[in-house]
């Protein structure tokens, strides 16, 4: 089942700007595993939307605290809610590369 969560950051751009090759990792490490469907920023600064691959709302609360955003303190507040794909456009999506 798919979660989205929005996730508020930390307005620390140093702070951020740090971890986010650490963050980056992890996200690659779940897309391998066939956890996360989808992730990125938003262009404001304001957080990200990030949708997980999980049996519950439980288990996306577990992946997200062993993120190295949440450890470093970038993760502010999030909500989770379950997410269900109806329409999708493979054409719409980022280039692979």
């Amino acid at each position: 089942m798919k979660f989205a969560a929005v996730i508020e950051y930390s307005q620390d751009k140093e702070k951020v700007e740090a971890a986010r090759p650490a963050h980056r990792a992890y996200l690659t490490s779940l897309l391998q595993k066939g956890q996360l469907f989808a992730s990125g920023p938003f262009e404001d600064g304001y957080g990200a939307l990030i949708v997980y691959e999980a049996e519950s709302a439980d288990a996306v609360e577990a992946i997200m605290k062993a993120d190295p955003f949440h450890a470093a303190g970038i993760f502010i507040r999030w909500t989770v809610r379950p997410w269900k794909v109806i329409f999708h456009n493979p054409q719409l999506g980022p280039a692979a590369g």
